[in-house]
């Protein structure tokens, strides 16, 4: 068993306007799933993107929305999400405060990531 602070696991902000923590995934020896806490600055928004794997997501802070194939949904403290393989799908941040969540994927390969989940976040009223 391993307990530690979300906070303890270093950010890693590949992108402007957002941090990723993987908070328990392969490097912590979970064999299956990656556990992740992002945090997107306000006005910012991830990439539209799709791939293979779904997602699990739960919102911990903050105010956003996601907009996927089925439209736009707003999120907030304690919404939970699913965004199944292949659905294509982004998610802003639209509060005055970081949209701050969980976001469950399974451990898939490198090569497997899509050029889509290396793009840059981008300001909203650039959509």
């Amino acid at each position: 068993m391993k307990v530690h602070h979300y906070l303890d696991v270093k950010a890693q902000e590949e992108v402007p306007g957002a941090v990723m923590r993987r908070v328990i995934c392969e490097e912590q020896g979970a064999p299956n799933f990656c556990m992740r806490v992002f945090e997107v600055e306000p006005g910012m928004k991830t990439p539209s993107h799709f791939h293979p794997w779904e997602h699990e997501v739960y919102v911990l802070s903050g105010q956003g929305k996601v907009v996927g194939e089925d439209g736009e949904k707003k999120l907030s403290k304690d919404v939970a999400l699913f965004i199944a393989p292949n659905e294509k799908h982004f998610l802003a941040a639209t509060g005055k405060r970081p949209l701050r969540f969980i976001c469950v994927i399974p451990n898939v390969p490198r090569e497997m990531h899509t050029a889509a989940t290396e793009c840059r976040f981008v300001k909203s009223e650039e959509l």
